[in-house]
């Protein structure tokens, strides 16, 4: 009888599973095309802040490029184009900060001078850490203009560190990962310029 009432639960509660693993499928597939599509918007809504339409007339997430670093990560590169000929191009960099990663887009000119960089993603102290994030300060968007040689290497810092980046007080970690990102994203685009180019000048 004891056997008989374990193999009723054991068939019970693997009924149970089962159908909570045909739900939580069925979820899946319904909402995957809802997160793809949501997850493009912000794509695009980020390249759109490094590299403005007016920049462009094709479509630069489908113009892209894999390149792989010496780390051996990939990075995908996004090229803007005008009459076929590549205006500028973004890519993702990430920093360390003081909660963790930071996630950024950095767009560039064909020159090596930056569009702009934004945040993509921080776990950045709230009132502090968060000032990276142009919706809190306008510190990020002083990167624009600049390149390697301006600043020379030797300022690629904040000014606690002798470079000539503003820190935020209380919170020095977070934009010393953010300018040693954006630094690292030069360098990367600067040893890689014929690829990302294709021999465009």
């Amino acid at each position: 009888m004891s056997l008989l009432k374990d193999m009723r639960h054991a068939y019970i509660l693997g009924a149970f599973c089962l159908v909570f693993g045909l739900l939580l499928a069925a979820t899946k597939k319904v909402t995957a095309n809802d997160i793809d599509a949501r997850a493009l918007e912000d794509r695009m809504a980020s390249l759109e802040q490094v590299l403005p339409h007016a920049l462009h007339d094709n479509d630069p997430l489908k113009d892209t490029l894999a390149i792989s670093r010496k780390d051996g990560k990939t990075v995908t590169v996004f090229r803007a184009r005008q009459a076929g000929k590549i205006t500028g191009v973004a890519f993702q960099i990430e920093g360390s900060g003081y909660a963790g990663p930071i996630r950024l887009m950095i767009g560039m000119h064909t020159d090596g001078s930056i569009i702009g960089v934004r945040v993509l993603a921080h776990k950045e102290t709230p009132g502090l850490g968060d000032r990276i994030d142009v919706k809190k300060s306008d510190w990020i968007l002083k990167f624009s203009g600049l390149s390697l040689d301006k600043p020379n290497e030797a300022h690629w810092k904040v000014k606690k560190d002798g470079g000539d980046f503003d820190q935020f007080a209380g919170a020095t970690i977070t934009p010393r990962g953010v300018v040693k990102a954006v630094h690292e994203g030069l360098q990367f685009f600067a040893e890689n310029r014929a690829a990302i180019l294709g021999g465009a000048q």
